[in-house]
């Protein structure tokens, strides 16, 4: 089996995975929090962000083995896990029940949060990496 489909088997193993962690977290978390807030796309989104960043500075100069772990993990299990499409239609649907305020605070939370915790992933990854 070639190197891309070695890698395209991997990024659709890890994408199912992710997935149904993606489906079981949102229905947890809409039981335990209700449905003021999109909070499991909130939390995939913040966790994959940290997560991204972490695995990606962990993989860093691990080798030919690393291509494989990107394809499983970021492409595959983060790809399917974190959803900037769901973002976008819940940013939607709040702007269309006249809740813009809601709206614009989501949006600033996800992306300010996903931005400190991707840097947060990477540097504790850098800080955990072994020298």
């Amino acid at each position: 089996m070639s190197l891309w489909w070695q890698q395209l088997a991997l990024v659709a193993g890890g994408g199912a995975l992710g997935a149904m962690l993606r489906f079981w977290l949102g229905g947890w978390l809409l039981r335990q929090f209700g449905d003021g807030l999109p909070w499991g796309t909130l939390a995939v989104n913040l966790a994959g962000s940290f997560a991204a960043g972490f695995i990606a500075i962990w993989l860093e100069g691990r080798g030919p083995s690393a291509l494989y772990w990107r394809a499983f993990l970021i492409v595959g299990v983060l790809g399917a896990l974190t959803t900037y499409s769901a973002l976008m239609l819940e940013c939607l649907l709040y702007a269309k029940s006249q809740r813009s305020g809601a709206m614009i605070g989501y949006l600033a939370l996800t992306l300010a949060g996903g931005l400190l915790l991707v840097w947060l992933g990477a540097r504790s990854a850098t800080l955990l990496r072994m020298p």
